[in-house]
């Protein structure tokens, strides 16, 4: 695996296709959205009143632990679920040079060539297209009342569903041209609007805030994310159905970390294909370490930040927010602890104005991406009509949807539908190891720091046809010459036993 980390996702004359802070902030725009800036505000409150362990709610070490569970489950775990595709779709798009990011073209190595095309495979697609459509659209429509909210509390415009689905047909507008603009025309520029836009704002509130206390309570939480992942990991409360016994009942880890789980599994395959697509000229360690560092980064600092200033007005009796979370609404609970800070007029337009842009990064790059999966090849771009179409796909559903009051139901299919992928994950790390063990065999020499796969066969073992011979001089080739050397000893062995 060390020697695989290294293989280069490109030729090799081809440099990173993006600066480290344009891929940075794509990357972390992209697969994150709006949903950061409404849980930084607010995770902790359902922690501090209902926390892990069996703890009383309110209670120290509830508090240290409300400080805490937002940084892991928005940390590695979630972009190491991210990049469990993207490594086997970048692999295959731009090492083995194949022009269709389809799910069912990266298991070939596992299911053979007719397999892999068959009508069977492409259900694999469908069902994965399904999981980016839903998800998607479900965060879409979860999105529109925060921004709503906020557009009340600028200019007193009605909170309902009319308004909510003026705000998805703006936001769809903004990112429907962004995707016509394609990945550096449209979603790269608005990417680095988002990304430095939403750092001035964390700063902002750092400095105006209780800055101690927000940097020293995010440090241990740190720390304590750090060294506790274990435990939060594997804390799934077995024992909760045995009250006799003294267990308490608890659902907070079906509630929470499964449930955050399946929904990172849900967008995997968007999120995975698009760090894919972001990801040429890159190695693929420096496409899994730079995401997680980026990614988890990224989040952490909204967590301590918008949090820790959430926790500190609950604890000095500034704000009580969890009375307005439990009586009213959570963003209720997110505009009072918005309207606290000094010009808050301003504040909360520029969080609108943030909730919009994120919103729009996201679902641009969902659109590219669904475009890129249905479109037969794609050489640089999928075509403009084709991502302008599953732009207004993606307003579309959550719209009609809000018209039944049923948002619920497409979250829960969306969940249903990521179980399979489980499966589909797995087979599509076998795969890319079993094509990359073959592909570097296939090379002459792989002790560089940086390994070019230049060489590939007319034929490799899955593909119909007789599989291509090892080229002189290769890893492979030198394999079977000691292969042939070892039979040669043993046949000479065996005869002269029989004489």
């Amino acid at each position: 695996m060390c020697i695989r980390d290294r293989i280069k996702l490109g030729r090799p004359e081809e440099t990173p296709e993006f600066s480290d802070s344009s891929w940075a902030s794509m990357l972390f725009c992209g697969g994150i959205g709006a949903s950061i800036l409404y849980w930084g505000l607010i995770e902790w409150a359902y922690y501090y009143q209902g926390p892990p362990f069996n703890l009383p709610g309110g209670s120290p070490d509830a508090i240290r632990w409300a400080t805490t569970y937002g940084i892991f489950h928005w940390g590695p775990v979630a972009w190491a679920i991210y990049l469990v595709p993207a490594v086997p779709i970048a692999y295959f798009y731009y090492v083995r040079q194949t022009p269709i990011l389809k799910v069912s073209q990266t298991l070939m190595p596992l299911l053979g060539e007719k397999l892999a095309s068959s009508n069977w495979a492409k259900l694999l697609d469908v069902l994965f297209i399904f999981g980016m459509v839903g998800g998607g659209a479900t965060t879409l429509g979860l999105a529109s009342p925060l921004i709503n909210e906020g557009l009340y509390n600028l200019f007193g415009l009605p909170r309902n569903t009319t308004m909510q689905i003026v705000v998805l047909l703006v936001t769809t507008m903004i990112f429907a041209y962004s995707a016509y603009q394609g990945l550096k025309g449209g979603i790269q520029k608005l990417s680095n609007i988002n990304f430095y836009l939403a750092v001035a704002f964390l700063l902002f509130i750092l400095i105006v805030g209780p800055t101690v206390f927000i940097l020293n309570t995010g440090l241990e939480a740190l720390g304590r994310s750090i060294t506790e992942m274990p435990l939060m990991m594997t804390y799934i409360e077995p024992f909760k159905d045995f009250q006799e016994f003294g267990f308490e009942h608890t659902t907070f880890p079906q509630d929470w970390t499964v449930f955050y789980w399946a929904w990172w599994l849900v967008f995997a395959p968007t999120i995975g294909l698009f760090i894919a697509k972001i990801s040429r000229g890159r190695t693929i360690r420096n496409m899994v370490l730079g995401s997680m560092f980026y990614g988890s980064l990224g989040c952490a600092m909204f967590m301590i930040i918008l949090g820790n200033y959430g926790l500190y007005l609950q604890l000095t009796g500034t704000v009580d927010v969890v009375a307005v979370l439990n009586n009213e609404s959570p963003t209720a609970a997110i505009f009072a602890i918005l309207n606290s800070l000094p010009m808050s007029y301003v504040v909360i337009s520029v969080f609108t104005f943030l909730a919009i842009i994120f919103t729009a990064t996201t679902f641009d790059s969902i659109s590219y991406i669904l475009a890129s999966v249905v479109q037969v090849e794609v050489d640089d771009e999928p075509h403009r009509w084709n991502r302008l179409f599953w732009a207004f796909t993606l307003c579309l559903l959550p719209a009609i949807l809000m018209f039944l009051g049923d948002l619920q139901t497409l979250q829960t299919a969306s969940i249903i539908a990521g179980a399979p992928l489980i499966v589909i994950l797995c087979m599509m790390m076998m795969s890319v190891i079993k094509a990359a063990r073959y592909d570097l065999a296939y090379q002459p020499d792989y002790g560089l720091k940086t390994i070019h796969i230049e060489e590939l066969p007319d034929n490799a073992p899955w593909e119909v046809g007789e599989t291509s011979e090892s080229l002189e001089g290769s890893v492979m080739h030198q394999h079977e010459e000691w292969e042939q050397m070892r039979e040669d000893t043993e046949n000479a062995e065996n005869a002269k036993n029989d004489d």
